[in-house]
């Protein structure tokens, strides 16, 4: 048994329009992704209000550098964006806790908003953050595919139990409405599904196919943004086979382990490999495929040769492509073409309107 949280939301009704209720949200990790969300929910503030009933005030802010900053009377956005370090004025207004409880019990947390880096091996330490928001009485909004892959049942059960929300659509492809497409059909048997879930892979096998040795290409992927400083977890296939991993459990129900995935990635590709089968029409791509076998799945994310005429051989530079099989439709394909940050950011902000919109 455990004891409902208390309602921390303040509600006022506008006459004429909708109930305007005011969260408390929690920004867990304070990178790229998430200061892009702070700026734009800045920017659909009126629309947020005046549409879905949703105000909101930032009571924490954490990360490796910062530490756990909570202020349950809240904390200037323009401000939290000019962090690190943290302005030393204010008197106190901002106060370091010592643990992600003691965080979110200091913000009053209604919505934790959690994008800290992929963890492959167990999903940490982004399980137990969720979980104790969850635990907490807050929503619980990630775009981190760890623990969708390590801990989704009990996350989603956890969720379920507290009257809470557990969502996550920013993990794959971005802010694309993957997971909250397949809400919307009920009673849908999904049968396998193919794609290019990694835009790392694409941009390297593209500047490769123009000529640049495979350093060169990782090295100008990591000028752009694309790739991280140690881009093995793309390069070797780890971030196509969390993601592959995630759909699974999510979409189609099914326990997957990461050992299950056959992982191949690209290293072993030679530069005059992919210009000749650019040449010759049929590029390589990073392919995840997954179909159903009795009451498991047969998955991999491996490079193949694919025409460069077809859905995936026409994907270029970031963009993702995937193409569901179903027993209704029999193909359902979502191309997402060249997305930023704000992408990533939208799915995150979508998830907050799902959770708590009117």
């Amino acid at each position: 048994m455990f004891d409902p949280p208390l309602q921390r939301t303040v509600r006022v009704e506008v006459p004429g329009g909708v109930s305007i209720h005011t969260y408390n949200l929690c920004f867990l990790g304070f990178g790229n992704v998430n200061r892009t969300l702070v700026r734009l929910l800045a920017g659909r503030e009126r629309e947020l209000r005046e549409r879905y009933g949703i105000a909101w005030r930032v009571t924490g802010i954490a990360s490796r550098r910062l530490g756990w900053i909570a202020n349950a009377d809240g904390l200037d956005p323009g401000e939290c964006l000019a962090w690190p370090p943290p302005p030393a004025n204010g008197a106190g207004a901002e106060q370091n806790r010592a643990n992600v409880r003691d965080w979110l019990a200091g913000a009053r947390a209604d919505v934790l908003l959690e994008a800290t880096s992929l963890n492959v091996k167990d999903g940490q330490p982004a399980v137990d953050h969720i979980r104790a928001a969850l635990e907490h009485g807050a929503h619980a909004i990630t775009a981190n595919k760890g623990p969708i892959v390590h801990a989704y049942r009990e996350l989603r059960d956890l969720a379920a139990a507290r009257g809470k929300k557990f969502l996550f659509e920013s993990t794959v492809m971005d802010g694309v409405p993957i997971f909250s497409l397949f809400d919307q059909l009920p009673a849908i048997h999904l049968q396998g599904f193919h794609g290019i879930l990694n835009s790392t892979t694409n941009v390297i096998l593209g500047e490769m196919e123009q000529g640049l040795t495979f350093e060169d290409a990782l090295k100008k992927a990591q000028e752009i943004g694309v790739a991280e400083t140690d881009a093995s977890d793309d390069i070797d296939g780890w971030d196509a086979a969390v993601k592959t991993a995630a759909l699974i459990n999510v979409l189609m129900d099914i326990p997957v382990r990461l050992e299950d995935i056959r992982r191949d990635g690209i290293r072993d590709i030679m530069p005059q490999a992919a210009r000749n089968a650019r040449r010759d029409g049929w590029p390589f791509k990073l392919v995840s495929r997954v179909r159903c076998e009795g009451s498991g799945v047969k998955a991999s994310v491996a490079p193949e040769k694919v025409l460069s005429s077809s859905p995936m051989g026409k994907i270029s530079g970031t963009s993702s492509y995937i193409y569901f099989e179903t027993d209704i439709f029999p193909g359902l394909a979502i191309t997402e073409e060249n997305p930023g940050l704000y992408a990533t950011a939208y799915g995150m902000l979508a998830d907050l309107v799902r959770a708590v919109g009117t």
